[in-house]
């Protein structure tokens, strides 16, 4: 999870550009392969046998994450410049992540140029309401009128485009907690199939019976120092690293699920033609 990359950071939140690249690369060399919130959501992980999906999200939409040029070109120093360029020094990285957007998206007045140029590039382009607020704290139509609106605002700058996938503003969900998934407003109907917490842990295989597609936490991304570093993205790479038979490793079919004999883990009913070993 990340929100602004930054050469001055503010908060716990922020990274500079050149931790995001260091990220990456890290990244890159332990063999995780970006995949996006839906693809990692619906089971749809189709990278090389060996490789682990990773789900890189930027929350709030800041032109520090994507803006482009008057060529329609990103910025170099922009989160998606820095993607782009990590991609393509490694072949087989896919530069893609799911972009959660309020409103105005990157300070864009009707986000049509940014979002349709993320859309074209395949970028996911997720939901984070109209205004930000604490989803708990409103009453269940504004709710819905903050997550639908956000929704037209995105449809509005990409027709037919389908929006699937949310974070929740602070991690919060409404008091109606299916609200964040299915409902409506002023004519829109949303559906997502997928709802993203803050969190501080990795999510689990989209295969298991602990997942639940409407509470998937988040890992910050964080350096090894700093408020709550421990439930941090280097802590947890380092837990995965020293761990490595803990982390999702594909086999290389995405219409296949593999699991070793030892594990006693029951896979999820859904699980597509599982197969021991």
């Amino acid at each position: 999870m990340y929100h602004r990359i930054t050469p001055t950071p503010s908060s716990v939140y922020d990274r500079t550009p050149g931790d995001f690249r260091a990220e990456l690369e890290r990244l890159v060399h332990e063999d995780y392969v970006p995949v996006t919130a839906t693809e990692y959501a619906s089971g749809k992980i189709d990278i090389p046998a060996g490789k682990h999906p990773v789900v890189l999200t930027f929350d709030d939409g800041s032109t520090s994450q994507f803006t482009v040029d008057p060529a329609g070109n990103p910025a170099p120093e922009s989160a998606v410049g820095i993607l782009l360029s990590v991609a393509q020094a490694n072949p087989g990285f896919r530069p893609v992540a799911t972009m959660y957007v309020f409103n105005p998206p990157f300070e864009e007045p009707t986000g049509r140029r940014s979002l349709t140029w993320l859309h074209d590039n395949g970028f996911e382009i997720g939901n984070h309401t109209v205004n930000h607020p604490n989803l708990g704290k409103v009453s269940s139509a504004e709710a819905q009128q903050e997550i639908a609106g956000m929704q037209r605002v995105i449809t509005d700058a990409v027709p037919g485009l389908r929006v699937d996938s949310i974070a929740l503003p602070l991690g919060m969900h409404p008091d109606e907690e299916p609200l964040a998934a299915d409902g409506s407003a002023d004519g829109v109907t949303y559906h997502h199939t997928s709802v993203m917490l803050v969190g501080s842990n990795p999510a689990p295989s989209p295969f298991t019976t602990d997942f639940d597609p409407t509470n998937i936490p988040r890992i910050r991304s964080q350096g090894p120092a700093g408020e709550d570093a421990g439930y941090g993205s280097t802590a947890w790479l380092d837990k995965l690293a020293a761990a490595p038979e803990s982390r999702y490793t594909s086999d290389g079919d995405p219409a296949k699920t593999s699991a070793p004999n030892s594990v006693t883990t029951q896979p999820s009913p859904n699980a597509p033609a599982l197969h021991r070993y």
